[in-house]
């Protein structure tokens, strides 16, 4: 069992752990959830699921980065941190550490586990009779119109490989109808087929039985290549490099570079090639000098080369006893008793903590303001929605009415750029005015505006939230959104949307902390703020919940609040590059991970401030980009009320949980919290109880 995160010790530099290994080491414990037996079975898959999604985006952004930097002798980035060619070594190491327990946990633990529950992944030896004949009619119906073989010749040379993409690497004996004999051909999968296949239950017998495209294909290629023997197929898959590159400078309209691309992304320089364990060596090596990758870049797996095709599965299973128990997230009381969201906002702000509570209430919101003739005009923020927004279709029907709309649409929204480009189009085909934020900064700030006709005035009504304005996602990520009519708030995120879409100077806010203006120079004040109290012998504290923190300025002055006798807990999710507990420069600061059923994303930033307790919710993490090349909002709880619920919500809850929390060591290892006699506590658990409504 994997349960702790550990390092060579010598390695990394006192003050700044490599980000790679923080992000290496979140995905341990995401591991963990699959390994940990109390977690049902479909839900430990889809954890490997996960962590094989995770692992993709690392090797696409992070790994392609870290091999560039290499390439270009670019070592070091920020004084302090390691150099890049002494960190991925042992990211390599790592991350063949976590795949080669990742297929171990597949192969001996759950796929048996889901076979006593009559959930079943049938190999070809495990075929019967009828399926065999199923699965023949299948390949000939619905593969073979959709596939290509290329055999390798002088006049077929190796094929562009997709990234991600599914492919078959063949060894083939004897000769063509052309006399062509090169021995190896490759068959790319294409993506329209589906990598799962299950099969009717006149055939299957008792349960779910599945069978994988791998396996169909693997079965039959041999028709694919007649009058020729194959001596064995392999699947393989390659993973390149998935950042865009756009040239600020040169840039003329920032939507069609982005299109063009986009176009390319399927085509970067590889970084990572996985294939079959039973790969014959002298193929590997073909494989790795076709793509230029290095040994250390091969990843031998015993199973699908792409488990993320398998997190359809638990969808397809109706088993709930393989399943977190569903739950049905909770409404706010205030809005129980009246349906007029603008009447129940104007008596006070309305706090939402998702998924425990409903997204509904902000989908209402704009329903609400589509349908009253007395909203005027709508402005929101989108940086990734999905592609079927049912807010988007909202905003697209208030614009058809004659509203006036504005969407700042993030093109450079990260995977979700050719969503965001469609609705874009659709939102301008309708009259909307639509603007991609300012070039080179992305705009993550996640904010909605109306405006609304009152009594011969208009009055000004916001939600402003830690996530984004994504119904789906709001059932699986942990966030936090104010409904809200306060006149100096509205203001604020008016002002904010007249930087995004117009020109001038940005003014000074009444309440919120923006980025890439004020946002790094007030947490590092309010950091401050503590330990002047501290030095002045009042008591000092900071708590801060975010998904990443290795802004090294930010470090830095936390260490000095440290040493100035400022209690500091920080509650981050994945990458810390902080090390905590460290004598005469850490002591006063743990840092703690929680990973569980929910996607922790909510960023909170509480500081005592002399019994004042500034409490802050924010789109941003505390990362250089967050502080320096994005619009982030970071917004204050006002209302006491709300402050409380909070910080009873939000904070207490993960400093005392002690069965989903991993606390880091002054190395950057990571052990898991442990009840140990005492009661279990999970903050997740805790929460669904709390707020989610009675079944």
């Amino acid at each position: 069992m994997l349960q702790r995160t550990r390092f060579p010790a010598g390695k990394i530099k006192p003050q700044f752990l490599a980000r790679e290994l923080a992000v290496l080491a979140f995905n341990q414990r995401v591991l963990a959830q699959a390994q940990d037996r109390r977690v049902p079975a479909l839900e430990r898959l889809r954890f490997l699921c996960i962590l094989s999604s995770n692992l993709d985006e690392f090797f696409e952004i992070r790994v392609a980065e870290l091999k560039e930097r290499i390439r270009l002798g670019n070592e070091i980035t920020i004084p302090g941190e390691t150099p890049s060619v002494e960190v991925f070594p042992l990211v390599s190491e790592r991350a063949h550490a976590l795949v080669a327990e990742q297929y171990r946990l597949l192969n001996k633990e759950i796929f048996p586990e889901l076979a006593e529950e009559g959930v079943r992944f049938l190999a070809e030896p495990q075929w019967t009779r009828e399926q065999r004949s199923w699965l023949h009619n299948y390949f000939l119906r619905e593969m073979i119109p959709l596939l290509t073989p290329i055999g390798l010749d002088p006049s077929h040379p190796f094929p562009r490989v997709l990234n991600k993409s599914l492919n078959f690497a063949v060894q083939l004996e004897g000769r063509d109808a052309f006399g062509r004999n090169s021995g190896t051909a490759i068959v790319q999968a294409p993506r329209a087929l589906p990598r799962v296949i299950q099969l009717p239950q006149t055939i299957a017998g008792k349960g779910h039985v599945f069978v994988l495209l791998t396996s169909i294909l693997q079965a039959f290629v041999q028709a694919l290549f007649q009058g020729m023997t194959v001596r064995g197929s392999y699947p393989f898959r390659v993973t390149r490099n998935s950042d865009l590159f756009l040239d600020e400078e040169e840039i003329k309209n920032l939507r069609t570079a982005l299109a063009g691309e986009l176009s390319q992304r399927h085509f970067g320089d590889s970084v990572r090639l996985e294939v079959a364990d039973n790969m014959p060596a002298e193929l590997e090596q073909f494989l790795l000098e076709q793509f230029q990758l290095a040994a250390d870049d091969l990843y031998r797996v015993d199973g699908p080369v792409n488990l993320v095709r398998l997190m359809q599965i638990p969808d397809l299973v109706d088993k709930p006893a393989l399943k977190f128990p569903a739950f049905v997230p909770g409404v706010p009381k205030q809005l129980e008793a009246s349906p007029d969201l603008f009447r129940v906002i104007r008596k006070g702000d309305v706090l939402l903590h998702h998924p425990f509570q409903s997204f509904n209430p902000v989908i209402d919101f704009l329903e609400q303001s589509v349908d009253d003739p007395s909203v005027v005009a709508i402005k929101q923020t989108v940086y990734r929605t999905g592609t079927d927004s049912v807010l988007m279709k909202y905003l697209i029907d208030a614009a058809q009415r004659g509203k006036e709309v504005t969407v700042v649409v993030e093109l450079l929204a990260r995977f979700d750029e050719e969503a965001n480009l469609n609705w874009a189009a659709k939102l301008e085909e309708v009259g909307a005015h639509v603007v991609y934020g300012v070039v080179g900064y992305k705009t993550h700030a996640k904010m909605s505006l109306v405006v609304r006709r009152e009594d011969g005035r208009l009055r000004r009504y916001a939600h402003v939230s830690t996530g984004n304005y994504h119904p789906r996602t709001a059932r699986l990520y942990t966030d936090f959104g104010l409904l809200t009519a306060d006149d100096k708030i509205c203001e604020d995120v008016n002002e904010v949307f007249k930087q995004l879409t117009g020109l001038g100077r940005a003014r000074r806010l009444h309440h919120l902390w923006i980025s890439p203006f004020s946002l790094h120079e007030r947490v590092l004040a309010a950091i401050k703020r503590e330990a002047n109290h501290a030095r002045a012998g009042k008591p000092g504290h900071i708590i801060a919940k975010m998904n990443a923190l290795i802004e090294p300025k930010v470090i830095e002055t936390l260490y000095r609040a440290s040493q100035a006798g400022v209690k500091i807990d920080l509650i981050v999710r994945g990458v810390c590059s902080l090390r905590p507990g460290i004598p005469g420069l850490s002591e006063n600061i743990r840092v703690r991970s929680v990973i569980g059923r929910f996607l922790e994303h909510s960023r909170i930033f509480y500081f005592l401030n002399g019994g004042q307790d500034d409490l802050y919710l924010s789109s941003a993490d505390w990362m250089g980009r967050n502080f320096f090349g994005r619009i982030e909002l970071c917004f204050p709880v006002l209302d006491r009320r709300i402050k409380e619920r909070v910080i009873q919500e939000g904070l207490k809850p993960y400093l005392s949980d002690n069965s989903q929390a991993w606390e880091m060591d002054s190395d950057g290892n990571y052990q898991r919290r442990k009840s140990r006699g005492r009661i279990p506590r999970s903050a997740q658990e805790q929460l669904l109880a709390l707020l989610a409504a009675d079944k």
